[in-house]
């Protein structure tokens, strides 16, 4: 199954990874490969331009591995250029008012919901003509937007930001968050284990969904348990890096 809210719904606990720098078209095909749920292509700190990420969605369609993108800001065209290249669903960095959870919605999703552009003979739809009714609903239903919680005022307006129509999950961030803090990097802080808690906590009452990125398993899996069902672990430059260095301590030893 390809849809990833609907596995979900089911409580399937979903895991991807950031795909940062590379851009070789088939890295959504290695990615399914080694098991991994989804990917979210980084175009907030990625240096992808449109035709980079058509290229690798293309693929990705094809293998049956739904991709998301990280978006830059949230901006009609931005968003729609991603929606109409066949991404699963978004993460909008940085949220932390109810006008950009509602904006991210507005460009996202098709009428009644939203009003996203209606152009149908696109990579989106395979190029296949579809019943325009039919299909905008049911992408509407399927799409996964994400609002990636990064500083103390995305923690205080979390209630707000979940009531938004439209939005499925409150992802962290905890480098941005941990900075707005004051507390960089200190993952342990009571102040940051409080907010994740809260941030859980106000999904599950609002019926949705939350989740993180983190570089380490055992860190992951804390996570997990605690009710998060939607992750990223690692990056593709990070397990590259992570696997090098392995090979090589062991070779020049």
């Amino acid at each position: 199954m390809n849809n990833l809210k609907e596995r979900l719904k089911q409580e399937q606990k979903l895991t991807g990874t950031m795909v940062t720098v590379f851009k070789y078209p088939d890295i959504p095909r290695i990615l399914k490969n080694c098991g991994f749920d989804f990917f979210i292509l980084d175009c907030e700190h990625g240096f992808y331009d449109y035709d980079d990420v058509a290229h690798i969605f293309a693929v990705a369609r094809e293998a049956g591995m739904p991709g998301m993108v990280r978006v830059p800001e949230v901006k009609r065209e931005v968003v729609l250029k991603y929606m109409e290249m066949g991404a699963a669903g978004l993460l909008l960095p940085g949220a932390e008012t109810v006008e950009q959870a509602k904006a991210l919605v507005e460009h996202a999703k098709y009428a009644p919901l939203g009003n996203r552009g209606v152009s149908l003979t696109r990579a989106h739809t395979a190029y296949e003509k579809v019943n325009p009714a039919e299909y905008m609903k049911k992408v509407n239903e399927e799409t996964i937007l994400m609002l990636q919680i990064e500083s103390v005022p995305g923690v205080e307006n979390i209630d707000q930001l979940l009531d938004v129509e439209g939005i499925d999950a409150a992802f962290i961030g905890p480098n941005d968050l941990t900075q707005s803090m004051g507390i960089i990097g200190q993952k342990d802080h009571p102040m940051y284990l409080e907010a994740v808690d809260k941030i859980i906590e106000t999904a599950k009452k609002k019926n949705k969904f939350s989740g993180i990125h983190l570089m380490s398993t055992e860190e992951l899996e804390t996570y997990i348990h605690k009710g998060m069902t939607i992750n990223l672990w690692s990056s593709d430059i990070n397990m590259l890096m992570t696997a090098g260095k392995e090979g090589l301590g062991k070779l020049n030893k």
